[in-house]
């Protein structure tokens, strides 16, 4: 026995904790897969999407490995009609809680149910998988000798306006027990009107007695063609169900064609019985779309319209046609005629102020563009721009909180969800992220973005952090991921960089694998024939469809065909931006009837919702991604040049705006609800 001194006791104490931190960073490091793992694991899971057991020679090392369970599963997916249930029972009892698990349960008691095996079916079925198997548990109760009961069985299924196919023997039993009575049928088939789906009331329309099925499918024709519905009225008895299908038709037709609405109602309006919310109805459709055709007389009948009959829709309207035509004090009476919470709205706001301006009451004029041009949005950088002071961007850096991140690490459905990003396996990534952070507080959720940021994955950051305060973690939200060559491809296509980027965040949102449901694919959301006319009107390479999800070939093609859309419109970026969206061909026809407006007036006459806040939206991005890249702006302003002017790309020596941060607007002046540089993609 010896007694240490106090200076060898915190010597050697030094050392255990070196070794101890030299032990723990061994053991992370460990823990982390390697990148021979992953190339292991993305080669045994291809082997493993063939089917068989290919994929076991080739996964020997991945026992440990965090997504090995995906591997059996995916081989027992390709296999499923010949798998056995106790294979598929054996590997659900191994991963209980495993996503693959839930999704081989799901596609195997599919296959049961193909295989009409109900006694399998009922072994393995859990409630809450969908409509699919909720009917296909009532056939095998049905197998099995069972009956219906309508509101224990069918009382849920019956308030979809819509089923799949494996309902139908399940509403055929029940129609053959006479639980469809003709009341229930109706009120499945309102439903079915106001969720606009007309293949259903045609098939419910079958159980009905001879006139009530004629009236449904009267229905059903106002839906699929109100043209038609409209034509054929004349002959119709005057009835409420009758009544129903015209008001629905004429309001359907309008849509269409305002005109031909206008002349159908002429003749059917002393024909049938309206009630007063139904000509309601169907004077607001004949207002608001004369409106968005920009029809003499539009703004006449927005005016004219009963107060029963406005809507927040018919309201904004009566503000664009007014900006159309700059009837300045028509602007201000149409703004003084909403609602306090829309006129609260930002673009109402910068217009309001716009028609002050117009009218010479500046003095009124510029407390709004002040309070306005503290948010960071389209119009709160136009309110910045006509004071000519900086722009509102108040960036705020992620928290910094290692402990945190530590047990976020710890979960292992989310180190699974990173491993999936980093083996290029993003859907899969997505739904592991969603489960591992289901109800997680706002300060968890950001440290969860800003570990999958700087693991490349940006799209996290955008979808996740899309409120509060969360809002200005710009570089979080806006990232700039370099190595992606945005920057240089825009600079060899001959398009600012910056327009670049807001067309990308705007498209995508950097989800490099987004497909659209028109099969636009990639971050910048290309159609694989436009990509390929791109393609070879540049003399690039064209590898299919499946190139465009690799985020190096779509940002080559992308920015390739904003120059396109750029140089049909004189350069501007805010006009090629509603050609991204819209198409070229709509466009030219908005330009040839409105050329003559300022562009902030004819982006808030820009027909469609959707393409005037994508130009809204992508034109504020661009501002904040020009501050990114070079910490100032180009102004907005000089962005939206007017139709017909040629855009100067900015450059070096461009003036660019500074950027501030005020103070937070008071309470009594609350800021744009729809802030479209914040808004979610």
């Amino acid at each position: 026995m010896f007694s240490r001194s106090p200076s060898r006791r915190i010597a050697l104490a030094g050392l255990l904790l070196t070794l101890g931190a030299l032990f723990a960073a061994a053991s992370a490091s460990a823990s982390e897969p390697t990148a021979a793992q992953r190339a292991a694991f993305k080669q045994a899971y291809a082997a493993a999407q063939q089917g068989g057991d290919g994929w076991r020679s080739l996964a020997t090392g991945l026992r440990d490995y965090p997504l090995y369970p995906y591997l059996q599963a995916a081989a027992l997916e390709h296999d499923i009609r010949q798998t056995d249930r106790a294979t598929v029972e054996a590997y659900l009892k191994q991963y209980p809680d495993w996503i693959p698990a839930a999704d081989l349960r799901r596609d195997f008691l599919l296959e049961l149910a193909r295989r009409q095996d109900w006694n399998g079916f009922l072994a393995l079925y859990q409630p809450g998988l969908g409509d699919a198997l909720s009917c296909d548990a009532l056939q095998a109760q049905l197998a099995n000798g069972g009956v219906l009961d309508f509101d224990k069985d069918l009382a849920t299924l019956w308030t979809k306006p819509n089923l799949p196919a494996a309902c139908d023997p399940v509403l055929n039993a029940a129609h053959d027990q006479g639980l469809l009575t003709n009341a229930r049928l109706w009120t499945r088939i309102d439903r079915a009107v106001d969720a606009g789906q007309p293949g259903t009331i045609a098939s419910l329309a079958n159980w009905l007695p001879a006139d009530d099925s004629a009236a449904a499918q009267r229905l059903a024709l106002a839906l699929r063609d109100p043209a038609s519905a409209t034509a054929a009225a004349a002959n119709w008895p005057d009835t409420s169900r009758n009544t129903q299908a015209v008001t629905l038709a004429l309001s359907r037709l309008a849509r269409r064609q305002s005109a031909s609405a206008d002349s159908a109602w002429q003749q059917l309006q002393t024909r049938f019985s309206f009630s007063e919310p139904q000509r309601d109805q169907i004077l607001h459709a004949l207002a608001l779309f004369h409106a968005t055709d920009f029809d003499a007389g539009a703004l006449a009948r927005l005016i004219a319209l009963p107060p029963a009959a406005q809507t927040d829709a018919s309201r904004e309207w009566r503000v664009r046609v007014a900006l159309a035509q700059q009837a300045w004090p028509a602007v201000l009476a149409a703004i003084d005629a909403m609602p306090a919470s829309q006129q609260q709205d930002g673009e109402w706001r910068y217009f309001r102020a716009r028609a002050l301006v117009a009218l010479g009451r500046n003095d009124e004029a510029q407390p709004l563009f002040r309070a306005l041009a503290t948010e960071p949005t389209f119009f709160g950088f136009l309110a910045a721009d006509r004071l000519d002071q900086p722009y509102a961007i108040c960036p705020l850096q992620p928290a910094d909180d290692p402990q945190r991140e530590q047990a976020l690490l710890d979960k292992p459905g989310l180190l699974r969800a990173f491993e999936l990003y980093a083996v290029d396996l993003p859907k899969l990534a997505r739904r592991e992220w969603t489960r591992a952070l289901q109800g997680a507080d706002a300060t968890t959720l950001q440290l969860a973005a800003d570990l999958a940021h700087r693991r490349g994955w940006y799209d996290r950051a955008v979808f996740t952090l899309n409120s509060g305060e969360a809002l200005r973690l710009y570089d979080l939200r806006f990232p700039l991921a370099s190595q992606d060559d945005v920057v240089p491809q825009a600079e060899q296509a001959g398009i600012d960089p910056s327009w670049a980027y807001g067309i990308l965040r705007a498209e995508s949102a950097w989800m490099s694998d987004a497909r659209s449901g028109a099969d636009a694919r990639g971050l910048m959301q290309l159609l694989p024939a436009t990509a390929e006319l791109v393609a070879k009107r540049n003399g690039l390479n064209w590898n299919g469809g499946d190139s465009l999800y690799d985020p190096s070939v779509n940002i080559e093609l992308g920015t390739r065909y904003l120059a396109q859309m750029a140089e049909r419109f004189n350069g501007a970026p805010w006009l090629a931006s509603a050609a991204y969206n819209a198409g070229p061909n709509r466009v030219d026809q908005w330009v040839a009837a409105r050329s003559t407006l300022a562009p902030d007036l004819f982006v808030a006459t820009i027909p469609f919702k959707e393409t005037r806040e994508y130009v809204a939206r992508v034109m504020a991005f661009s501002v904040i991604y020009d501050w990114r890249l070079h910490g100032k702006a180009v102004p907005l302003s000089s962005r939206l040049t007017a139709i017909g002017q040629p855009y100067q790309l900015p450059d070096a020596g461009t003036v660019r705006r500074s950027i501030d941060c005020p103070p937070p607007v008071p309470a009594s002046a609350p800021a744009n609800a729809a802030s479209t540089a914040h808004a979610s993609p």
